[in-house]
């Protein structure tokens, strides 16, 4: 058995490489030898969202604070709130963030294949995110 306490491991900034907008990351927990997933939660400030990505074996997200949107690519956005789950399947395009005027705040669950969990693409554009 393994806890990992609240507040023993260090919040960090969203990289601009992958995101637009402040982003706040909390890691939970991270894959291992005897674990393939790894969540972290991530808190997006009003505006602010990923850019497009992948998961080789998909995504699992858990909202649990704020209102936010999601959305495949060729799909509509979508809106969610806490309780909702959202799967992506493995490699489907999509991105996830706040409303321009809500913060949002998700579990992020992903599975570790091959030292990888996702694949990091072009950002969401104003026009894009504004649909």
């Amino acid at each position: 058995m393994d806890i990992t306490r609240i507040g023993s491991q260090p919040s960090a900034k969203g990289p601009e490489d992958w995101f637009s907008g402040v982003v706040r990351i909390d890691p939970l927990f991270a894959a291992n030898d005897a674990r393939r997933a790894a969540a972290a939660s991530v808190t997006f400030e009003p505006g602010a969202r990923t850019a497009w990505h992948t998961h080789p074996l998909g995504q699992t997200l858990l909202v649990t604070a704020g209102c936010g949107w999601v959305q495949r690519e060729g799909g509509p956005i979508e809106e969610i709130r806490p309780g909702d789950v959202v799967w992506f399947e493995p490699d489907e395009k999509h991105w996830h963030g706040a409303t321009p005027t809500t913060s949002m705040t998700h579990i992020a669950m992903q599975e570790n294949l091959n030292g990888n969990v996702v694949d990091w693409l072009e950002k969401v554009s104003d026009e894009q995110y504004r649909k």
